[in-house]
């Protein structure tokens, strides 16, 4: 008989129960309420109701975690100081998106060696998080994989949808579901129709094929995410920050009868992908939202404790500490100097 299943499967190498990872590093009443607390105040911020700017911060993707426990206890003092104006919420990438090949993150290849050993990364993503918690620094990340929200989400406090993935109906329908705030990207083109069209059916509710606590196949039916917003990030056709820009997403927003709530990622298209640029565009958001622009409330910035980017793959010991091997981002300094604005 020929075989018809498995032809390119190499291995299939089973994971641990998503309870049983959550029992083994469980959040921790303190952690839980930094959850909580950080979650209600952004939705209070999306809705309206609370008029603090919201700030996704951080590197570009985790891939040291001594550099980023440093990175986020430096966060953390910083949002006490400015937690009057903003919210601060460090960004903790564990997922990269790939247009072709490339390093896929911390949960996909932890050791930084393409040995993919999936299992611990999810550990080590997951004892990270709860370390920012214990800072009483609220988190985010971009949830690529539709079953890796099943290990972290409950100690995540924002998500993004990313410009690749915001046209995917498995991440409108798992968006749905998820149980914090969530931003869609613009796509990768520039068009914003299709995060608009992406919130609108995370707000319903959704059945789709996913797994248990227990690790097994299900079904998993929602009530819908009333809590999304778009995320202008600039497009093959350059940036869209403008003043014209966020009018015209407002007015599509409004003609859709969705909450015209727009963050705007002042990082990837919108500054080129150099990270030189990202402080002007910055303060031009800034600009905007204090000349009386309500609907923008909040921004995204890359930023790492060294500027600029290295080239990888190279052995990890010879990594420059604090640096970046994905996006390029915005040093400490430079961070520092734009949030105490």
């Amino acid at each position: 008989m020929n075989r018809t299943t498995d032809v390119h499967i190499v291995s299939n190498t089973p994971l641990p129960a998503p309870g049983e990872m959550r029992n083994e590093l469980p959040a921790t009443e303190s952690q839980s309420s930094v959850i909580a607390q950080s979650r209600e105040d952004i939705q209070n911020i999306i809705t309206g109701d609370d008029p603090r700017f919201l700030v996704i911060v951080g590197p570009c993707s985790i891939h040291d975690v001594k550099a980023g426990r440093e990175y986020a206890e430096r966060l953390a003092a910083l949002a006490e100081k400015v937690r009057d104006k903003m919210v601060l919420v460090m960004r903790v990438y564990f997922e990269k998106p790939r247009t072709t090949t490339g390093w896929k993150g911390l949960i996909m290849d932890p050791h930084l060696d393409g040995t993919n050993d999936i299992p611990t990364g999810l550990k080590i993503a997951r004892s990270f998080l709860r370390d920012v918690l214990d800072l009483g620094l609220p988190t985010a990340t971009e949830l690529l994989d539709p079953i890796t929200p099943q290990y972290i989400a409950d100690l995540l406090s924002w998500t993004a949808i990313g410009a690749r993935t915001t046209e995917s109906q498995t991440h409108r329908q798992m968006a749905s579901g998820l149980s914090m705030p969530v931003g869609f990207k613009n796509t990768t083109s520039g068009d914003v129709t299709a995060a608009v069209n992406a919130i609108k059916a995370a707000m319903q509710p959704q059945t789709f094929l996913g797994i248990s606590d227990q690790g097994t196949a299900s079904a998993v039916s929602t009530r819908g995410n009333p809590y999304c917003h778009v995320i202008l990030r600039g497009g093959e056709k350059g940036p869209n920050f403008s003043p014209a820009h966020v009018q015209e997403t407002e007015s599509l927003l409004s003609r859709n009868g969705l909450e015209t709530s727009i963050m705007i990622d002042a990082s990837h298209a919108n500054c080129n992908k150099d990270h030189k640029l990202m402080p002007g565009v910055f303060r031009e958001i800034l600009r905007q939202r204090d000349s009386g622009t309500t609907s923008i409330i909040g921004a995204m910035l890359e930023s790492n404790l060294v500027a600029g980017s290295q080239a990888f793959p190279q052995p990890a010991d010879q990594l420059t500490y604090g640096q970046s091997i994905t996006d390029k981002c915005m040093d400490w300094a430079t961070t520092l100097e734009l949030l105490t604005l």
